[in-house]
């Protein structure tokens, strides 16, 4: 079962996962034909360091609950301002706000095809 996500798959359940937590502002950036980093960033926001660090575990227990998937790499979660977790294919940023705000991704890969999450009650979800 561990590899039987597509990276677009894989972001997408993400996605549902950082939502699980109440994650905000969820957006996934298509880097792939721009870069060899990964296919994918999805990045999120929490308010606080301990809805950062809450966000960024239910992203790693659901992988691997539902996919068998280990990140393998985490940073930040020492204080939680940006919790990176790297799965490979799509490597996901979970930001404070404010680290948000002072890194901007989104505008160092605004060239990128992007799209916001939706609450799943509006979409079909992935689930493995």
């Amino acid at each position: 079962m561990k590899d039987s996500l597509s990276a677009e798959e894989l972001a997408r359940v993400i996605a549902d996962l950082a939502s699980d937590r109440k994650a905000y502002d969820i957006v996934t950036l298509a880097i792939g034909e721009m870069s060899s980093v990964a296919d994918y960033f999805v990045i999120a926001s929490g308010r606080s360091h301990i809805q950062v660090s809450a966000i960024a575990e239910r992203i790693e227990l659901g992988l691997k609950e539902r996919a068998g998937r280990a990140a393998s790499y985490v940073e930040g979660r020492e204080n939680a301002q940006w919790v990176v977790l790297d799965y490979g294919e799509v490597v996901v940023h979970v930001f404070q706000e404010s680290a948000r705000k002072l890194y901007d991704l989104e505008r160092l890969w605004a060239r990128a095809p992007r799209w916001n999450y939706e609450d799943a009650s509006d979409k079909e979800t992935v689930r493995v």
